[in-house]
């Protein structure tokens, strides 16, 4: 074991040092190379602080089981310690949704809060819900092309103790006089859909605080 730790040199993975091992067996070497590959792979959503995270991580577990099983050979040790722990893509997907939805919520990235939804999707129908609340920003989108392209029957139409419509409306001459917003209304509707898209990412913030919080107490 002495040899093998030894054998462990640095080198420089997505800008940082991580201590990659060494193998004299070839066959043990490629695979590990092939391993870490996997890792960074499966990994590549991620900021490069979360994937280095993870990539240290697996390789320490790495680590530890040659130290804990030091019996047989390089190449025997080092399958049996990558079928412990696993096909990265597989075994990594939970890890990697909960990082990608931490990053989410931390920068409001709409771009990183789409690929979160996606990553969770299939952990719960809450992320279901969130992810409608976010395409009813397409809403806010529409309206504003609407405005631009249809600006007489678009707007905030409103005519006392008888209708009020934010949208559109059928033509007619009599509707149009009612619309209250004018040129307004699209610098309107632009401040709702980033107060509500601010709002829907805050509450997405909040259930994963609470994940956190029930998770500490298991």
């Amino acid at each position: 074991m002495d040899e093998f730790t030894n054998n462990c040199k640095q080198i420089n993975i997505i800008e940082m040092e991580l201590t990659k091992i060494n193998f004299k067996d070839t066959n043990a070497q490629k695979i590990y190379e092939n391993y870490l590959k996997q890792i960074q792979l499966a990994t590549k959503k991620l900021s490069k602080e979360d994937q280095q995270d993870i990539l240290m991580e697996l390789n320490s577990h790495i680590y530890e089981s040659f130290q804990k099983n030091n019996d047989n050979d390089e190449l025997s040790n080092l399958i049996n310690a990558l079928e412990k722990i696993g096909i990265p893509n597989q075994v990594l997907k939970p890890l990697i949704a909960d990082r990608k939805l931490r990053q989410a919520t931390k920068t409001f990235n709409p771009i990183y809060v789409l690929q979160a939804l996606v990553l969770n999707i299939s952990n719960g129908v809450i992320y279901l819900v969130f992810a409608v609340l976010y395409m009813l920003l397409f809403a806010f989108i529409f309206l504003i092309a609407a405005k631009i392209f249809y600006p007489a029957i678009t707007g905030f139409f409103y005519k006392k103790n008888e209708f009020f419509t934010f949208g559109l409306v059928p033509f007619d001459q009599n509707n149009m006089k009612y619309e209250i917003l004018g040129n307004w209304f699209i610098p309107i509707t632009v401040i709702m859909a980033i107060l509500f898209y601010l709002i829907i990412t805050a509450l997405l913030k909040f259930k994963i605080y609470l994940n956190t919080d029930i998770n500490q107490l298991k």
